[in-house]
C-alpha cells in the first residue's frame, strides 16, 4: 500500500469536510458566552452557509433571534440547549429564515436537534405579523427540522410556526407546554412525523385560514401527511383539538361592508384584514385599503396589507393522518371555520369553501371518554378511515351557521375496529340540509352488546356492515 498517497488522501478529506462544516465555537458561540456575545457569534457563523455544527454539551444562552439563509444546515449535538434570555429585551423567535422579512424565498435548509427552553421568553412580538412561532419559517422551501426538543411552550407562541412553505419536513419532535405544537399556514407538499405532544392547544394546526394574528398569509394548505404521531394524555390541557383543519372565504371589498376583527377582503388586486381587538365590534367601511405594505388606519379600521396573491376561498385537501394515537381526552380533529369576536372565517355571500380529500389510517383512540373522533363544520367532500379504532368517538357534523348549503360528504370505512361496549352512535349530523353518504366494510366489533345508529336532522345514506346499521 502506498502510504504516503494514503495519509495524502485522509489530509484532503479533513481538510474537505473542515470547508464544509464549521464548528460555531470557532466565532465564540459558547455555554460560557453571554446571551448577546452567542447570538452574535452563531448569525457570524450562520451567515457563511454551508453546514455549522454546535458540539459542545451545555446550555447556550441566546439574547436575540439568529437569521438563517438558503443552503445553510445547523446541527446541534446532544444535550445542547439553547436557552432564551432577555439581556437586551424579550424577543419572538429563536430562528426566522432572513427573507421572511422580504417575502423572498429561502431553500435547502435544515434544524437538526435543535432544543429550545422558552424561559418564560414567551411574546407577541411581530417581526412578522401574524408569524409567532419560537421556531419560524416564511417563504420557504425545501425545509427540514429533524430531533426537535421544546419543554416548557408558553400561551402565546407557536412552537414551530410555518407559512408560505413548499416541500417541508418536521420529523422526530417533542413538545410540551400549552401552545399549538406544529402549526402550518398555507403551503403544498408537507410531512410531519414521528412526533410526541404534550400541549394545550393543538399538537398540529393546519390552518389555511386564520385569526388575523394568527398567519401572515392565506392559502390553500395541501399535499401532506402526518404519521406516527401521539398525544399525551393531560386533564390539565384539555383544550383545542390534536388536529384543528382551518377553512376561510372572503369576498371584494365594497363601500359601506361591514367588518370585524380578523375578516379578509380582496381589495385593488392584494388581499387585506382587519386588524382590530377582538371585541365583537362591527365597523362600516367607507374607504378602500390600497397601501402594498404594513399597516393602515381608514375610517377607524386597521387593515393589515396581506399578500398579492389574490384568492376567494381557501382550505386543506390531500392530507392523511397515518399512525396517530390520541391518548388526550378531546376532540381528535375538527374540520371547521372560526366564527366568533376573533375570526369570521366565512363572509356572508363569500363562495363556498370546500375542504377535499382527508384519509385517516390507523388512528388509534386509546381513552374512553365520549368526545368526537371527528367533527365537522365546513363543506368537505370525502372522508376515508381505514383501519381505525373507535371508542365512544362519533363522527359529528355541525353548523355554525355561517352558510346555508353544506354540501354533501362521502365516508368510506374499511376495517375498522369498534370498543363501544353497547349503544354507538357512529354519526351525528346536526344540519338540516346536509347530505351525507357512509359506507362501512371489514369493520370489527369488540363487544357482543355492539349496535351502532346514526342520527340525522338532515339526509343520511347507509351502507353497512355494523350491528344496528346493516340491512
Amino acid at each position: 500500500m502506498n502510504h504516503r498517497f494514503t495519509l495524502t488522501c485522509c489530509v484532503c478529506f479533513l481538510l474537505a469536510g473542515s470547508l464544509w462544516a464549521l464548528d460555531a465555537s470557532t466565532f465564540g458561540f459558547s455555554p460560557e458566552a453571554s446571551g448577546r456575545e452567542n447570538m452574535n457569534a452563531l448569525q457570524k457563523a450562520v451567515d457563511l452557509g454551508g453546514t455549522i455544527t454546535v458540539d459542545k454539551p451545555g446550555v447556550y444562552k441566546l439574547a436575540g433571534t439568529v437569521y438563517v439563509g438558503s443552503h445553510t444546515s445547523i446541527r446541534f449535538g446532544n444535550n445542547v440547549i439553547v436557552r432564551k434570555v432577555d439581556e437586551i429585551g424579550k424577543f419572538s423567535h429563536v430562528i426566522l429564515n432572513k427573507g421572511a422579512l422580504t417575502k423572498t424565498y429561502d431553500e435547502n435548509i435544515t434544524i437538526e436537534g435543535l432544543h429550545i427552553e422558552v424561559n418564560n421568553m414567551d411574546v407577541n412580538a411581530w417581526k412578522v405579523y401574524g408569524l409567532r412561532g419560537q421556531l419560524a419559517f416564511f417563504y420557504v422551501k425545501d425545509l427540514k427540522i429533524d430531533r426537535f426538543r421544546c419543554y416548557d411552550l408558553g400561551r402565546a407562541q407557536y412552537c414551530i410556526h410555518i407559512c408560505t412553505f413548499e416541500d417541508i419536513t418536521v420529523n422526530d419532535v417533542i413538545i410540551k407546554g400549552w401552545k399549538d405544537g406544529v402549526h402550518l399556514g398555507k403551503g403544498k407538499r408537507f410531512t410531519i412525523s414521528n412526533g410526541v405532544f404534550d400541549t394545550g392547544d393543538d399538537p398540529v394546526a393546519l390552518n389555511a385560514h386564520d385569526y388575523s394574528s394568527g398567519n401572515p398569509e392565506l392559502g390553500w394548505i395541501e399535499d401532506g401527511c402526518v404519521v406516527n404521531c401521539h398525544d399525551l394524555p393531560n386533564p390539565a390541557r384539555r383544550v383545542g383539538y390534536f388536529c384543528r383543519i382551518l377553512a376561510g372565504a372572503w369576498v371584494d371589498w365594497k363601500t359601506g361592508m361591514e367588518v370585524q376583527q380578523s375578516d379578509t377582503v380582496v381589495s385593488d388586486g392584494k388581499l387585506y384584514r382587519v386588524q382590530m381587538s377582538p371585541d365583537g365590534k362591527i365597523y362600516k367601511s367607507i374607504t378602500q385599503p390600497t397601501h402594498t405594505s404594513g399597516a393602515q388606519v381608514l375610517d377607524g379600521i386597521t387593515w393589515g396589507f396581506v399578500q398579492n396573491e389574490v384568492t376567494y376561498a381557501v382550505g386543506v385537501r390531500n392530507v392523511v393522518f397515518r399512525d396517530i394515537f390520541l391518548g388526550q381526552a378531546r376532540v381528535g380533529f375538527s374540520i371547521h371555520f372560526d366564527n366568533d369576536r376573533y375570526s369570521r372565517s366565512y363572509y356572508p355571500g363569500a363562495p363556498i369553501p370546500r375542504q377535499e380529500n382527508i384519509v385517516f389510517d390507523n388512528v388509534r383512540v386509546l381513552h374512553n371518554e365520549n368526545v368526537a373522533f371527528l367533527s365537522i363544520a365546513t363543506p368537505v367532500d370525502t372522508l376515508t378511515f381505514a383501519n381505525c379504532s373507535f371508542r365512544n368517538n362519533r363522527i359529528v357534523f355541525v353548523s355554525n351557521k355561517a352558510m346555508p348549503d353544506y354540501g354533501r360528504t362521502l365516508i368510506n370505512m374499511n376495517g375498522c375496529i369498534f370498543f363501544a361496549e353497547g349503544p354507538f352512535q357512529l354519526i351525528e349530523n346536526r344540519i338540516s340540509t346536509k347530505v351525507i353518504h357512509v359506507k362501512t366494510a371489514s369493520s370489527l366489533e369488540h363487544s357482543g352488546a355492539f349496535k351502532a345508529s346514526v342520527s340525522t336532522n338532515g339526509s343520511i345514506c347507509v351502507d353497512s356492515d355494523l350491528t344496528g346499521l346493516r340491512k
